[in-house]
């Protein structure tokens, strides 16, 4: 597959993510057992997976998202991590799950789970669809996972490289 002058080969096919997100869902939908739910999807990468993901609760959600950068037009993090859009819904009290695309060096997520535990949630989780552990710098507990990735860069399904490929269907490694 070739998209402008970058590589891109198929890594994850859209049935085998199909499985995986039916198979996070269930592992939600027994956890939270009928538990009224706020989900928070980190955008831009995690909005596809979200919507995925949603269609397969058996439980009453509410849906919030938050906008962090760490990356912006580059392939590795900057480590400086900004909010760019707020929440627009309290988490006090609130059974918060966490919706993210990919844990990378872990510097973004360990910020929002910061983030969101000052606001006093009563419980938060983080549910992940890629994990890529061989590049982790700060140690992050990823409650629900999709897969684990090797230190490739990886597009589609929601996942940009300079906000280009989210619409693949499928998880590519992108060459040069």
């Amino acid at each position: 597959m070739c998209c402008c002058k970058h590589r891109l080969e198929i890594f994850i096919s859209h049935e085998e993510i199909a499985r995986s997100v039916a198979r996070l869902a269930s592992e939600i939908n027994h956890d939270y057992g009928g538990k009224a739910l706020l989900l928070i999807g980190v955008l831009k990468g995690s909005f596809v997976f979200m919507a995925d993901l949603i269609r397969q609760l058996d439980l009453p959600v509410e849906v919030d998202f938050i906008r962090l950068s760490s990356y912006g037009a580059a392939r590795e993090s900057s480590g400086k991590v900004k909010v760019i859009q707020e929440l627009n819904v309290s988490v006090k009290g609130r059974d918060v799950l966490i919706i993210e695309d990919i844990v990378d060096t872990g510097g973004t997520i360990s910020f929002l789970l910061h983030y969101l535990k000052r606001k006093k949630p009563a419980s938060l989780r983080l549910c992940a669809l890629m994990d890529k552990p061989s590049r982790r710098q700060i140690p992050v507990s990823i409650d629900y996972l999709g897969f684990t990735v090797p230190d490739k860069f990886i597009v589609g399904y929601g996942l940009d490289f300079d906000e280009k490929f989210r619409y693949l269907p499928d998880i590519c490694f992108m060459g040069d």
